[in-house]
């Protein structure tokens, strides 16, 4: 292929880019900084009234981002929760990796362990959370070595994905073959499910079986993630350095930049749900967009 044909796919490919930009959110516009008051805020969800909750794990704070923008804390002493999301009921399920446990909070924060080992051995530390539509549980299990446990290594072989039934208390191994799976979001028609490595900085798919098995891996992108959400035309956001999106056929369609060292999670919020709400670093934003979400 000469230079000057090069030249031109190169320009056809950033019309492209910048034509699908348009169509998700104002290119002209930036992320609105909402609070900066945060150790490290990770987390974010949203239930059906469109209001936002979100993670301040260092503190031990989750937050709640009403759909009428006003910020108030939701739980102290919250089990230094990571990764949550909302189930057909309400709870809210976070990733609470003081004890290494995966926790259902109610409304009126009640709280329930769901899980509390791996045959009797200390998970690594459940790290994010997806619900299926029919209630069951996916949970990605990174180790990082945390300030506040007294163990300095982990009690398992494997840093894994796990499956939990509704109304079961034992976890099922569905991936054992990632470096460090983190991210993870599923489709709202419960067909496909979507995990990040971080380490080997890759994301993949996966058909979701009946039993929740998981069959059919595919490379969706060579890039990893440390949170992740989908919107109503199935494209998938992927965070990091800032926010990444793909279309449904894993290919790059914008970028959204964050002004802070990482960028952690995401969802969509608001009202009408085309709010994306970003935890970054100390912060959390607000960008107004053309396309709603799924959850």
């Amino acid at each position: 292929m000469n230079q000057k044909i090069s030249s031109i796919l190169f320009l056809l490919s950033v019309a492209v880019t910048a034509s699908a930009q348009q169509q998700l959110y104002d290119t002209l516009s930036k992320p609105q900084l909402i609070s900066k008051q945060f150790s490290f805020t990770e987390g974010a969800s949203v239930d059906k009234k469109g209001n936002v909750f979100f993670t301040d794990q260092p503190n031990n704070r989750i937050w709640e981002y009403s759909a009428d923008g006003k910020l108030s804390v939701f739980m102290d002493n919250a089990g230094r929760s990571n990764g949550t999301y909302f189930d057909n009921k309400g709870n809210l399920i976070t990733c609470a990796d003081e004890y290494d446990q995966l926790w259902s909070i109610s409304p009126n924060k009640k709280v329930k362990v769901l899980v509390n080992d791996l045959n009797g051995h200390l998970l690594n530390g459940p790290n994010d959370v997806w619900v299926t539509p029919n209630g069951n549980l996916y949970i990605t299990d990174p180790y990082y070595q945390r300030d506040y446990w007294t163990r300095k290594k982990p009690d398992l072989e494997g840093q894994n994905v796990y499956y939990l039934q509704k109304g079961s208390d034992k976890l099922i191994t569905v991936v054992t073959d990632m470096q460090q799976p983190n991210g993870i979001v599923g489709t709202p028609d419960g067909k496909y499910l979507y995990i990040a490595d971080i380490r080997a900085n890759k994301t993949y798919k996966y058909v979701i079986n009946p039993d929740g098995s998981l069959t059919n891996k595919q490379l969706f992108t060579e890039q990893g993630s440390d949170g992740m959400t989908l919107d109503s035309e199935g494209n998938v956001y992927l965070t990091g350095n800032g926010v990444t999106i793909y279309n449904p056929s894993g290919v790059k369609i914008a970028h959204i930049n964050i002004d802070e060292p990482w960028t952690a999670n995401l969802c969509f919020g608001g009202k009408n749900k085309d709010d994306l709400f970003i935890t970054a670093s100390k912060a959390i934003y607000i960008l107004h967009m053309k396309v709603r979400g799924v959850e």
